[in-house]
């Protein structure tokens, strides 16, 4: 049983108290009491409480996957659920009009409900994610098959332990290569479900054979662990896969284009044009400013351009305040010591106030405010050799001004770095939302003013 379950009845505990908190500052703001008109406003209380549940009962706002226990769904639930809530309540208002309780108070007690409901949802979240990261409330998880994608699905829960979920280890047909690595074969996989003691299997296709997929499949009806099927979508994602049903056989359909016309891709499109041409008409005076600090402080122009590879392998030209001296040899970044770096485009870059001409990038439809950082030629060459997958993936969306790597890593100064930054870019592909761009923008600017650019 997911051990969410028993957040829920707290859940249900804590809206019935915020919710009678609310009538009562409802009832202190329309300059009344609960005593005036006692019966009226009980018999009010008692009917909004019977609509709560009832609200509750119908779009069950407290049933939460743990993968998505994230702040901005437990919000977007509860004003879905608080909206519903206040058209009954103001239908019960409608015909109980002769109890002549004010309009106001129903306003006031609605908007504090759903304001001080995100205020606790928002805390909940926190707290049970630091409880979480500190080895508390978790779920154990074995993996079957170890390869690549087996490896990423612990590298991803090993990034993220404010999900709670423990590792409890690899299980495979044992060879020369794997058997320092995994805690046993298929039998002693069979022993281990059998303590009940895991909560999630990862079967990674098709490592996993079928008749061991087929038992372990069929035993999870009584057992306590669920199964999860992980399939290697990295050799054709570019080409962005999406489940079909003919009949009641799964299909994969591939498409070839990734994003293109969604409503993803527009609502992403149109803030992209909408923030950067504030940006670009507000910042002008801080684009004057430095580029005439650019000027005066080293010989050269003061806008840097050079060819970078887009969305597709389209190739455009990338602009930067220019961070170097004039004629130094183009290549990987040594970081902010680089003696190419002139000493105020080392200012530039730790402030990140070098990137903000690719605006005008943004505003021509290069690039994005957020994506995967746009690849040079030697990054582009480097990571055909090494890594053509991973440059498919990455050619699949816009390149950004900020992205996953470039908050978590900065800038990268030899192949592995760039290797190690595109690891983080390609969660990106995942992760594409408003919410999470704002995020993004958000800690770019908090590198921004405390110079942690690197």
């Amino acid at each position: 049983m997911n051990k969410i379950l028993l957040f829920r009845p707290f859940q249900l505990l804590f809206d019935l108290i915020t919710l009678s908190f609310s009538f009562a500052m409802g009832l202190i703001l329309v300059n009344s009491s609960f005593s005036d008109q006692y019966q009226q406003n009980l018999f009010l209380f008692f009917l909004l409480s019977l609509c709560w549940l009832f609200v509750v009962g119908l779009l069950r706002p407290y049933r939460h996957v743990r993968l998505k226990f994230h702040v901005f769904t437990l919000i977007y639930r509860h004003l879905m659920s608080v909206l519903l809530f206040a058209a009954f309540g103001i239908f019960i208002w409608m015909i109980f009009q002769d109890l002549h309780l004010p309009r106001l108070q129903l306003f006031y007690t609605f908007l504090f409900f759903w304001f001080l409901g995100c205020v606790w949802r928002t805390a909940a979240v926190v707290l049970l994610k630091i409880y979480r990261a500190n080895g508390n409330n978790t779920l154990s998880y074995v993996i079957i098959g170890y390869n690549d994608t087996s490896q990423r699905i612990k590298r991803f829960y090993d990034q993220h332990p404010e999900f709670g979920y423990k590792f409890y280890g690899y299980f495979d047909e044992i060879t020369s290569q794997n058997t320092n690595t995994i805690r046993g074969d298929y039998d002693v996989l069979k022993q281990v479900l059998g303590t009940n003691q895991i909560d999630t299997v990862y079967c990674c296709i098709p490592r996993v054979g079928h008749p061991l997929l087929k038992d372990i499949i069929e035993k999870s009806t009584n057992a306590s662990y669920k199964v999860k099927l992980v399939v290697d979508f990295a050799f054709f994602f570019s080409q962005a896969p999406s489940l079909e049903f003919h009949g009641i056989t799964p299909v994969i359909s591939l498409s070839s284009e990734f994003l293109d016309y969604s409503r993803e891709y527009i609502s992403k499109r149109l803030f992209d044009v909408i923030f950067s041409s504030c940006v670009l008409i507000f910042g002008a005076p801080i684009f004057i400013t430095l580029g005439l600090v650019t000027k005066l402080t080293s010989k050269g122009p003061i806008i840097f351009a050079q060819e970078r590879t887009g969305q597709w392998g389209k190739k455009f030209r990338i602009y930067k305040f220019r961070s170097m001296f004039v004629g130094a040899r183009l290549g990987h970044s040594e970081g902010v010591l680089d003696k190419r770096i002139t000493p105020w485009g080392r200012f530039l870059r730790k402030t990140r106030l070098d990137e903000l001409p690719q605006f005008y990038n943004v505003l021509r439809g290069d690039m994005s405010v957020v994506g995967p950082r746009p690849l040079a030629d030697y990054d582009v060459k480097t990571l055909m050799d090494e890594s053509p997958e991973d440059f498919k993936l990455i050619l699949s969306v816009k390149p950004g001004i900020t992205s996953i790597g470039q908050v978590k890593f900065g800038y990268a100064g030899s192949p592995d770095e760039i290797r190690r930054r595109l690891r983080y870019d390609l969660l990106y592909l995942n992760k594409i939302s408003f919410f999470f761009d704002m995020w993004l923008i958000m800690k770019t600017m908090v590198i921004m003013i405390k110079k942690q650019g690197k």
